[in-house]
């Protein structure tokens, strides 16, 4: 099983289409937003991670999606872990799936959180969203 994509957006649909496909409309992506209000403050952006399981590989994995706030000068490249969502994911041998993970990401001034998605210890696709400062009247 593998993550194809993730990303952060704000809304997605499924539709059918011709001959059984289905097809997902996925709106909003974004990598950066305006803050809500002043510093600190919270925001809860979802991540929509894209699944595919290959023909003979095991349908059974736990995803596990760290945030991780990162240094805007470079000093902490690791970050400091501010949430974490792990889940079961099944995906049959040969298809595809998706789950959203929405975290509550507390950001004391304007900065980027990583989110660092993996299947069981795989390596992670990161994904960076950065909060702004807010637009003043």
């Amino acid at each position: 099983m593998q993550i194809i994509a993730a990303l952060f957006m704000n809304n997605m649909e499924n539709r059918p289409a011709p001959g059984g496909a289905t097809h997902i409309d996925v709106t909003g992506i974004h990598f950066s937003a305006v803050a809500p209000g002043p510093f600190p403050c919270t925001v809860e952006p979802h991540l929509l991670v894209l699944l595919r399981n290959g023909p003979g590989e095991r349908p059974d994995a736990a995803l596990e999606v760290t945030f991780h706030l990162v240094g805007a000068d470079g000093a902490d490249p690791e970050g400091t872990q501010v949430a974490r969502n792990v889940q079961p994911v099944s995906v049959e041998p040969g298809k595809f799936a998706f789950r959203l993970v929405r975290a509550e990401l507390l950001y004391p001034g304007p900065g980027t959180v990583e989110a660092r998605a993996r299947l069981d210890l795989g390596e992670p696709v990161v994904v960076p969203y950065t909060l702004l400062p807010p637009v003043e009247d």
